[in-house]
């Protein structure tokens, strides 16, 4: 039996100790490739996924917070003035126009139904990644106020971090963008869209790529970045001013009810 055994050890293939090494370098490298893939994984979950969770949430309190302290009848409670001479509706005068407040404090609300029929985002002053990163809509600091004559810009992410603007490229000519601050609800009108390259920061101007032009209407101008799932570019949406009511006015009715809920009344 010795003997059986001593021929099996002897004719039993030898592993040699560098071919070892190889085999044992390998296995770990392939170890380390798999983890980085779910750590890359997990990193594209948390960026495309979580960040709209953590923001939604954000951006949710923040706007309940400015509706509840500005509250505004679900009916109108004044009659609108007669309409002035020359004019063909009625309105409330020239609409009133705020001071921008510090970065990171909230001028207002913005309401757009063509991006869903409860978009409701918060306007925070300040364009830096601690505001676009968590609380909504950024306001372009030196640029209009809401209802002031010029160019009210703000921009948004697209694609994570509430994903304020994902939807841009729906709006159509005609609808309809809701402003809601401390002096009452300013209506915008959508017009038109452009693409342009990041450096063309003339789209910011008080009259859009005109440096220098003197403001002659009251823009709304929202920016982000373009492809939906990339930023070599930038998507520009202008819409022109059209009309503005007061607090004890109510709101518009295209977003009375949800002004309402989020007012706790409905």
């Amino acid at each position: 039996m010795s003997k059986v055994l001593d021929r099996s050890a002897a004719a039993a293939p030898k592993v040699r100790p560098g071919r070892s090494r190889a085999l044992f370098a390998v296995q770990v490298v392939g170890e380390l490739v798999i983890t980085a893939g779910v750590l890359a994984l997990l990193f594209v979950a948390w960026y495309l996924w979580w960040t709209n969770v953590e923001a939604d949430a954000a951006q949710a309190t923040a706007v309940k917070q400015f509706v509840q302290a500005h509250p505004a009848p679900a009916a109108p409670k004044v009659a609108a003035p007669s309409p002035a001479a020359g004019t063909a509706k009625a309105g409330y005068g020239p609409p009133p126009v705020g001071t921008a407040p510090a970065h990171g404090q909230a001028i207002g609300v913005v309401y757009v139904p063509r991006l869903g029929a409860d978009y409701s985002r918060p306007v925070i002053q300040g364009t830096s990644q601690d505001v676009l990163d968590t609380l909504g809509l950024g306001h372009y600091k030196g640029t209009a106020m809401p209802g002031e004559l010029g160019n009210f810009v703000v921009a948004g992410h697209r694609q994570t971090h509430g994903a304020v603007l994902d939807n841009i490229h729906t709006l159509v000519p005609g609808d309809r963008i809701y402003v809601q601050t401390a002096d009452g609800f300013y209506t915008y009108v959508f017009r038109n869209e452009e693409i342009v390259l990041p450096d063309r920061t003339d789209v910011l101007q008080p009259v859009p790529t005109q440096p220098g032009a003197k403001p002659a209407q009251r823009l709304m101008t929202m920016t982000s970045c373009n492809p939906r799932f990339g930023s070599q570019e930038r998507i520009i949406a202008y819409s022109v001013f059209d009309s503005w009511q007061p607090l004890n006015a109510g709101p518009p009715a295209a977003i009375a009810k949800q002004v309402a809920a989020l007012q706790g009344k409905g």
